[in-house]
């Protein structure tokens, strides 16, 4: 991987983001070592473009404030015990972890091959059993929670920050619980909008003893006590899809500050989501395109490219035409004799402006696209993550 520039690249004043829990473009400046958690993957089926793309936005991030001199940790778990994976293993009649191993190293091949930054740890929720079994504890015995049917739900009625991250109303709040796995007509609960977080699991489920009987962690608490964790009690990012602003996003800093009681996170980035035949790519209804599936056709970069022409705020829709385009502006990328015009450090510092500008990659694109026709790229397309010769 090239390097950006030096530690010490001089700064053009606050980098400035969107965040999600104050609906505004705010500065972003975390201390020199940045800390940052992106929800990863449920690995029961390929990496689809919808995941390349969410991940691609942070990889952008993560170049630029190393770029402005940053140490950046940045954890990205596994969700290797869960309701889809179980259901997939179940289907397919295989043992959950194997499926969860096999889907895993999958996915790590196309993050490679997609040139990302590794990750500062990747953690497994199986591998935070005993951390998620003592935050459930706590939170019991803050009053926080209760048991009810083998199981324990938080009570959102004693949290009354409860709705800081997506700032929805209760209805809506239904409706995507509804839509994403929240259960609001579990006859278990005291309020629809209560959710789990330990889980009696069925017979054919695995299951680890509790205080509270035989069963599995909730989704939710997963990421909660992996960030805690592996990050300390405040986070200075969090970020994932947009469809995990809620519940899921929602519900992991309501559980995490009964617990601390310090902010959770100091600022929330969501990726928009890709769409495909007018809805969001997304496992549940088969409309995806599978990077392995790109990668057997197209320059790696090429599919990067596809993405960074895009805003991460930004829905698009994906079309055949989408890789055409993303592979001719590669190759006239890579045919712009580098340094032949003058005034390359110049175009590095556009392109840094505009990812400061809410990571306004399409701007960075537009700005290497210039410099391309004029031939003197620089090493402009590095803080793209796009390697040139």
């Amino acid at each position: 991987m090239a390097d950006l520039s030096p530690p010490d690249a001089p700064l053009s004043g606050p980098m400035h983001l969107y965040d999600t829990s104050r609906r505004e473009v705010v500065p972003f400046e975390p201390g020199p070592v940045v800390t940052m958690y992106t929800c990863g993957i449920t690995p029961y089926d390929a990496t689809h473009l919808g995941h390349a793309a969410t991940y691609v936005a942070y990889d952008v991030l993560q170049r630029r404030l190393r770029d402005r001199g940053h140490q950046t940790r940045c954890v990205r778990n596994v969700t290797d015990v869960d309701d889809d994976i179980l259901r997939k293993a179940r289907q397919i009649g295989v043992h959950y972890l194997d499926l969860a191993a096999a889907e895993t190293a999958r996915f790590d091949s196309d993050m490679k091959a997609l040139e990302m930054l590794p990750c500062w740890s990747e953690p497994r929720a199986t591998s935070a059993i005993a951390d998620i079994r003592k935050m459930i504890g706590t939170v019991l015995d803050r009053g926080h929670a209760y048991q009810s049917h083998g199981s324990v739900y938080f009570d959102i009625s004693t949290f009354d920050r409860f709705g800081q991250v997506s700032n929805l109303d209760r209805d809506a709040m239904l409706v995507l619980a509804a839509d994403h796995g929240g259960n609001p007509d579990d006859p278990a609960k005291r309020d629809p909008l209560d959710f789990v977080l330990w889980q009696k699991s069925a017979p054919d489920e695995p299951a680890w003893d509790s205080k509270w009987g035989p069963g599995r962690p909730g989704w939710h608490i997963e990421c909660s006590a992996l960030a805690l964790r592996e990050l300390g009690e405040t986070l200075d990012l969090h970020g994932g899809g947009s469809d995990l602003v809620y519940p899921h996003h929602e519900c992991e800093a309501a559980q995490s500050e009964v617990v601390t009681g310090k902010p959770f996170v100091r600022h929330w980035m969501h990726q928009a989501m890709v769409r495909m035949d007018g809805a969001k790519m997304s496992k549940s209804l088969g409309n995806l395109v599978f990077v392995s599936d790109l990668l057997k056709e197209h320059d790696p970069r090429a599919v990067r490219l596809a993405i960074v022409a895009h805003h991460y705020r930004d829905s698009w829709e994906w079309d055949d035409s989408t890789m055409s385009a993303a592979a001719e502006r590669l190759e006239a990328w890579q045919s712009s004799p580098p340094g032949r015009a003058a005034g390359p450090a110049a175009v590095l510092d556009r392109v840094r402006a505009s990812l400061d500008d809410d990571l306004d990659t399409p701007s960075a694109v537009a700005v290497i696209d210039e410099a391309a026709a004029a031939g003197g790229i620089g090493p402009a397309a590095a803080l793209l993550g796009v390697r040139l010769p």
